[in-house]
């Protein structure tokens, strides 16, 4: 009795349709009406993915815009840690489902701004045309069964303008008519039909041409921001640091044949010593003045060595520009002289001396009276 069965579940079984499979899984299809994600197999079933990265790729999809999707957000939302989603996350950065970038805000902030697309594959191939059916939409993925919003273009559309009915010509008073002229000679002016009330604009109403022109001229509407649009490029700085030059490398006051033949047979004999400092005739050449400015700083041969051979990195690619960077960064000061190692000569000091008034030490050459005793006995300081 301690068994719960799920008789929904048997008559939903019962209900398929056909023949069911003897094995695998089967599926009870119910359509979906209100909050429902559309996803495609390509990532449901991507090969090249993790359970986790498809979960997580999903989940994102289902979110609106503006949602926060960052590590510790989803640290926080499923029981995955933050080292796992942070993997599955390059995982769909690496497939183009995702994309990361920094933007700088207007004070100086910096954020990254996160892009998800649900068919990378139809971005790459080109597909995707600008305004049609199938173009990207920046919104909530999230279906919902509000009414279809209106076109983004319907509040661009210029209203036609009203006409204008032109006023008939007013009928000209009696004491304004011309005189008339012979008979005979110029036909009887036609009569001007009365115009019906309503239709007459006072004096000074009626527009110009001019002025009904521009009146009926359609204003052109003024640009707006749509919705959808990419921004403008966010200018940022530079990854890193701009490079300091190199230091050039040092040379000797003057490079006698002597000190020319010792630098270059050190650098010759290295590779016995080190088999990655395997050195050309070039690089040889280059890196003689180096070691004779160490030579004549009196640097011994086998401390020149031992700092151009000690701890060298695995694997050594450019061993020339590392025994330059040593020479150089490496460079000891010239040795001090014979006089320059002599301690000062101290000043003598007075010995002490017992005064013969008041028997206090004092310091002072030659014997006599202290200082507070000198006044009364009249004696010189």
């Amino acid at each position: 009795m301690d068994t719960q069965h799920d008789n929904a579940l048997a008559h939903a079984l019962a209900a398929i349709p056909g023949p069911v499979p003897p094995s695998g899984v089967i599926h009870i299809v119910i359509p979906h009406t209100n909050r429902f994600t559309v996803v495609g197999n390509h990532l449901a079933q991507h090969a090249g993915l993790s359970l986790v990265a498809i979960g997580i790729g999903v989940h994102i999809q289902s979110l609106p815009a503006g949602s926060e999707i960052s590590i510790k957000t989803l640290a926080a939302r499923f029981p995955e840690g933050e080292v796992k989603i942070a993997c599955a996350l390059r995982e769909l950065e690496a497939h183009g489902y995702l994309r990361r970038t920094r933007v700088r805000l207007a004070k100086g902030r910096v954020a990254t701004r996160t892009v998800f697309c649900n068919q990378p594959g139809a971005v790459l191939r080109g597909a995707v045309v600008p305004g049609a059916p199938g173009a990207p939409v920046v919104g909530a993925a999230v279906r919902n069964p509000a009414p279809a919003p209106a076109p983004v273009r319907e509040h661009l559309r210029v209203p036609e303008p009203a006409r204008v009915r032109e006023p008939e010509p007013a009928r000209v008073p009696e004491h304004l008519r011309a005189t008339e002229p012979e008979p005979g000679l110029v036909p009887e002016p036609t009569r001007v039909r009365e115009p019906e009330p309503g239709l007459v604009p006072e004096p000074g109403l009626v527009p110009e041409p001019a002025r009904v022109r521009e009146h009926l001229r359609v204003r052109e509407p003024e640009p707006t921001a749509v919705a959808g649009a990419r921004p403008a490029p966010v200018r940022l700085p530079a990854p890193t640091a701009p490079k300091q030059p190199r230091r050039p490398l040092p040379h000797p006051h003057a490079l006698t044949p002597e000190r020319r033949q010792a630098a270059s047979a050190l650098l010759a004999d290295l590779r016995r010593h080190a088999v990655e400092l395997v050195l050309s005739e070039e690089a040889v050449e280059e890196l003689v003045p180096g070691v004779a400015a160490w030579l004549e700083r009196d640097a011994t041969t086998d401390a020149i060595r031992h700092a151009l051979t000690a701890d060298l990195p695995k694997p050594l690619k450019h061993p020339a520009r590392l025994l330059r960077h040593r020479l150089t960064t490496l460079l000891p000061p010239p040795l001090p002289g014979v006089h320059d190692l002599t301690a000062p000569r101290r000043a003598p000091v007075p010995p002490f001396q017992t005064c013969d008034g008041c028997e206090r030490a004092f310091r002072s050459h030659e014997p006599g009276h202290c200082r507070d005793c000198r006044a009364p006995y009249g004696e010189a300081a």
